[in-house]
């Protein structure tokens, strides 16, 4: 049977953001951030030869560099201060939150509550500072041996290291500011704009090629079903669940007695959302980000990690699956869904899974089923990231139409406007109680008894 409050939410109406004031004011404000992170990736790096560089981007823009461009939003092809992207934070967050799962002293300062999280964040910044300067001076001296430097030197290497640090830490506020003031998961819409932005210049490039003959007809055809399948793949698996039946018993409140109530737990069959395929994505990069514009002057130890692990290789391929299973395991487990908190609230509430006693039992039994969805949940990321990066190592397409940019920008516009229902849904409820409070008052005024002399 539906519940009410699921009955309002589908009738929530889009023309309700008029009113919904704070609603409309957190997505002004995310708009506003959005559009300063755009304009930050034209910003260049001083001291960079720009005919140069931009001879180098189109040369390897089928490589990985296409790809590196791709999670900074066209910053790294085109040298802006933005050009190592949100890639460090996550870099630091996945070294955290591992450390958390293995050091004592962090897990247990993770149980601490909002100090504990907070201790934890200011970690993850310290190492997004240490991650961004050993990344941006190892892109300093690459850009030095490949010549896409007007001035090489000292002066370059430290102006380079502080403006790519400085714009990487300030990538980092406005994510953190848009998540909370804001609307949606602001680092993941940093990188979904990213990748929306640089979209329409990659069809252009695209159909290009079919005008010149470098692409048949058919295989531009087959690309553009490939993609929307893929779309609609993961709008069908990013909304599946599996409901877990839960019981709640007859209780008394004082003079009050409430009934049996029957609920349902639901378990997504991708927990992670779009987490593990970015940080999969991120280890890679991390590497190769340094190597991108050293040209031939990259050295033979990183020549045959870059020969191994591009694009399409094997190695690739197989370091990146095994990279997103352990990610969404990893991340479900730790992060989205803790199967001893889920069953400590269940508890809580006297609430119990039907068959299966309340506290480790239960605990037991949320860890096994969500095991078993994992399997599904995991498969399913794989296969979208590694097809279409198959297809699109064959085909030479770029990099925008690969599996993981499609899951990025499907999942987190799912997610965002998921965050702007419940919004609205919250704004509803709030009209209704300031109505029936009115209508509280005026009764009582018309309902007064007259005073008796």
């Amino acid at each position: 049977m539906v519940s009410a409050a699921e009955q309002m939410a589908a009738n929530t109406s889009w023309a309700a953001l008029g009113k919904a004031t704070d609603l409309r004011n957190r997505i002004l404000f995310t708009l506003g951030l959005l559009i300063v992170y755009r304009l930050g990736t034209f910003i260049p790096v001083p001291g960079i030869d720009g005919l140069a560089l931009r001879e180098f981007v189109e040369q390897a823009g089928q490589g990985i560099a296409g790809m590196v461009s791709m999670f900074t939003g066209g910053a790294l092809g085109r040298m802006g201060i933005f050009a190592l992207g949100i890639m460090p934070y996550i870099s630091a967050s996945i070294i955290v939150q591992l450390l958390t799962a293995m050091v004592p002293k962090l897990e247990q300062l993770k149980k601490e509550g909002e100090q504990g999280r907070k201790k934890i964040n200011q970690y993850t910044r310290y190492g997004t500072v240490v991650l961004a300067t050993l990344q941006a001076y190892g892109l300093a001296v690459s850009l030095e041996a490949g010549d896409l430097v007007t001035d090489p030197g000292l002066f370059f290497r430290a102006s380079c290291v502080i403006t790519l640090v400085g714009g990487t830490m300030f990538l980092m506020w406005l994510g953190e500011q848009i998540t909370a003031r804001g609307i949606g998961n602001g680092i993941s819409l940093i990188i979904f704009v990213g990748i929306i932005a640089e979209v329409p210049a990659a069809l252009a490039q695209f159909f290009a090629s079919g005008r010149s003959g470098a692409l048949s007809p058919a295989v531009i055809i087959g690309v553009i079903l490939m993609v929307v399948v893929t779309f609609l793949f993961v709008v069908f698996m990013e909304r599946a669940l599996r409901k877990i039946t839960i019981q709640y018993p007859r209780r008394q409140q004082g003079m009050k007695i409430s009934e049996a109530q029957q609920s349902h737990l639901p378990v997504k069959v991708n927990p992670a959302g779009v987490i593990p395929a970015i940080f999969a994505s991120s280890l890679l990069l991390l590497p190769t980000t340094i190597a991108t514009f050293s040209g031939q002057q990259t050295n033979p130890i990183m020549s045959t990690i870059l020969a191994y692990f591009g694009p399409g290789q094997p190695l690739y391929l197989l370091f990146f699956g095994s990279m997103i299973v352990f990610f969404t395991y990893f991340y479900t487990f730790n992060v989205s869904f803790k199967v001893d908190d889920v069953a400590d609230n269940l508890k809580n509430q006297n609430g119990y899974v039907p068959g299966i006693r309340p506290g480790k039992n239960t605990a037991e039994y949320l860890e096994y089923v969500v095991n078993r969805v994992l399997v599904l949940g995991s498969i399913y990321l794989t296969v979208v990231c590694l097809f279409p990066e198959i297809l699109r190592g064959e085909l030479q397409i770029p990099f925008y139409f690969g599996g993981t940019s499609v899951l990025i920008v499907v999942s987190v516009a799912m997610d965002t406007i998921q965050q702007a229902q419940s919004h609205l849904l919250a704004h509803q409820y709030e009209g209704l109680i300031q109505k029936s409070q009115l209508r509280g008052r005026g009764g009582s005024k018309k309902k007064r008894s007259p005073v008796r002399r």
